[in-house]
Formats: structure tokens, C-alpha cells, sequence
């Protein structure tokens, strides 16, 4: 077995390149006492790591320099020593971007069950489902019939903002990139209305679409669509903010663009993380799982192939070329 890893080269301005991620052969470390030597199989690309490249103040802490950049993966025990682990059980953790990576076995966690596609376990049944079902049902708050309207609708956390919001009974709109992905929202997703924020008409669009205005708008982008919607929100409107993917990469001063419209329509607008809904972690796993296997909850995944494809799979992100959640696989282990 050969090992490798993907390591910070340098801080990104605007887009990380290529010459952002370097690749660096590396030895396999045998487990001592209590730790795992786990084979990488699945590992996500999520927008928050582009922050995390900058090395400023925020919620987590900057990646370092030439250090294995990380995030989370599921993997396969190679080999345990560790009690109640064994060799091929399957886990996922918070792992860095390596083939094999040697930890404790209280780092990582076993999957609930195989027989379901396991890269759900990244996706819907892992923090993406746990975002959105915290964001939308503990700050969103939406009623049976009101208007819930979630930007990048058809990506991982806002596909499963918009089901669920269906799923309490509201009209949900959803913004999306494209006619394909537009579409997908609607045949697919079962939302009522989707629309396309890059066509020409797309103030007219949401407009119409919008006819009663927007009670709950779960922010995924923020942006020049994000000033569009909120032209339209009711009173006492909810805003769980998830993340404003517009200006990961921008070098503008984007500075604040809200205020005045969040007074007049004295809307609650409040950023959240996935980890202050951890006391409720137990019970938003069942109830997603439960509404996968009945059909209620459905995802689209973009599976890059290989780890050398990594850098490429996280540019696609913030470019638009990835449908829904996207994961590389980095091995056929588990197939």
C-alpha cells in the first residue's frame, strides 16, 4: 500500500489553483494502542473549506501551511487496535485529505447501516442533512403554507431545505444555475416553483414565482440573488444563514447590503453552524434516515473519480459544474 496527501501549499487569492494543493508522498503509520488505520473511500468537498484557506479570524481554525488540508471522509478499518473495531467495518470522520490516515478510534464513528448508498452518509444522512434540517426547522420555522424560497437549491444542503420544507406543508421556491438544475428541482424534488438565477429574466422570474412574498429564506449565496430576495419578504420574515457562497472567492469588498430591508420587514436574519444543533444530532438522523427509505428525501451526487481529481472536484463548487453534493472517490475498497 502506498500513501499519499494533499497538504496547503500556500493562501488562495480568489480561486485556489492548482499550485494551492500539493501532493506528497507519505508512509502508512501502524496503530498503537486505541487507534485505527482507516483506508479513505469517500471524501467531501464542502464551500466552508475555501474560509478556512484565509488566514483570518473565524468560526474554525485556518488551515496551515504545508499541512494536510481535511474535512470529512468514510473510510474503511484496515486495521484495529482498538476494542469494539474491526478490519472492513465501515466509518466516517473528520479526517485529513490522505489515503490512509492513522487516528484514535474516538475520532470517527460507524456507519448505521450499509444498505443504503454510503456516500449518503456525507450527504443527506451526515452534516449536510444535519445543516439543513437544523438551519430550516429550528431558525426557518416554516409553517404549513407558508413560502419558503432556498438559494442553490439543487446542492446538497439546499436540496434537502427545500424537501423538507415540503415535507411541513410550505410552497418552496428554489433558486438555482441553469434549466437542467431548474428542472430537477421541479419534476425531480417535488418543489413548486424553480428558478433560474442566471437567465436574463430572473428578477421577473422570481417575481411571479413569488406572488404572496417570502416568509423563510434559507441563504446559501448571498450576492445580487440574495439582494433580489430579499425585495420580497413578508413581515417577520426568517433568514437562517448557511453560507454566501458568491463572495468566497471574490476580492470586492462586499460589504453589508441587508439592513434596511430587514427593518422594514422586521425579519429575523440569524447565522447559524451545524454543531449548535448537536444536542438534537440523534434525533435529525433518524428522522432523515427515516424519510430516505420512504421516499420523501431524494439527493443527487456528483462523484468525482480519484484522489488526484480533488482539487478540481472543490473548484467545482464555487464554478457551478457540480450537481448537488460533491464527493471524490478515492477507492474501490467497499464496492
Amino acid at each position: 500500500m502506498k500513501n499519499e496527501q494533499i497538504v496547503l501549499a500556500k493562501r488562495p487569492e480568489g480561486m485556489p489553483g492548482d499550485d494551492i494543493f500539493r501532493f506528497e508522498d507519505i508512509d502508512i503509520n501502524t496503530p498503537g494502542d486505541n487507534e485505527l488505520l482507516i483506508e479513505s473511500v469517500y471524501i467531501s468537498v464542502d464551500p466552508y473549506m475555501r474560509g478556512r484557506m484565509n488566514d483570518t479570524k473565524s468560526y474554525a481554525k485556518p488551515f496551515d501551511i504545508d499541512e494536510p488540508l481535511n474535512g470529512h471522509v468514510l473510510g474503511r478499518v484496515v486495521e484495529s487496535n482498538a476494542d469494539g473495531f474491526k478490519e472492513n467495518d465501515v466509518v466516517t470522520g473528520h479526517l485529513s485529505w490522505k489515503k490512509y490516515n492513522t487516528v484514535s478510534a474516538d475520532s470517527v464513528s460507524k456507519v448505521a447501516s450499509t444498505e443504503v448508498p454510503l456516500h449518503l452518509y456525507l450527504s443527506t444522512l451526515g452534516m449536510t442533512g444535519h445543516t439543513a434540517y437544523g438551519g430550516l426547522l429550528n431558525i426557518g420555522k416554516p409553517q404549513a403554507g407558508e413560502t419558503v424560497v432556498v438559494s442553490a437549491a439543487s446542492g446538497a444542503v439546499g436540496s434537502v431545505v427545500g424537501q423538507i420544507a415540503k415535507i411541513k406543508g410550505a410552497k418552496v421556491v428554489g433558486i438555482a444555475g441553469g434549466r437542467e438544475k431548474v428542472t430537477y428541482l421541479t419534476e425531480e424534488l417535488g418543489f413548486d416553483a424553480g428558478v433560474d438565477y442566471k437567465a436574463d429574466d430572473f428578477k421577473e422570474q422570481f417575481a411571479a414565482a413569488v406572488p404572496d412574498g417570502v416568509d423563510v429564506y434559507f441563504e446559501n449565496v448571498g450576492g445580487t440573488v440574495s439582494d433580489e430576495v430579499f425585495k420580497h419578504l413578508n413581515r417577520f420574515a426568517r433568514i437562517p444563514v448557511c453560507g454566501a457562497i458568491s463572495s468566497y472567492n471574490s476580492k470586492e469588498d462586499n460589504g453589508p447590503r441587508v439592513q434596511q430591508q430587514l427593518i422594514k420587514s422586521q425579519a429575523l436574519m440569524q447565522g447559524f453552524l451545524v454543531a449548535q444543533f448537536e444536542d438534537e444530532a440523534e434525533e435529525a438522523s433518524k428522522q432523515l434516515a427515516q424519510w430516505v427509505q420512504e421516499g420523501k428525501i431524494k439527493s443527487e451526487v456528483s462523484i468525482a473519480e480519484g484522489f488526484d481529481k480533488i482539487p478540481e472536484a472543490f473548484r467545482n463548487l464555487f464554478t457551478g459544474d457540480n450537481f448537488g453534493k460533491q464527493i471524490v472517490k478515492v477507492s474501490d475498497s467497499l464496492d
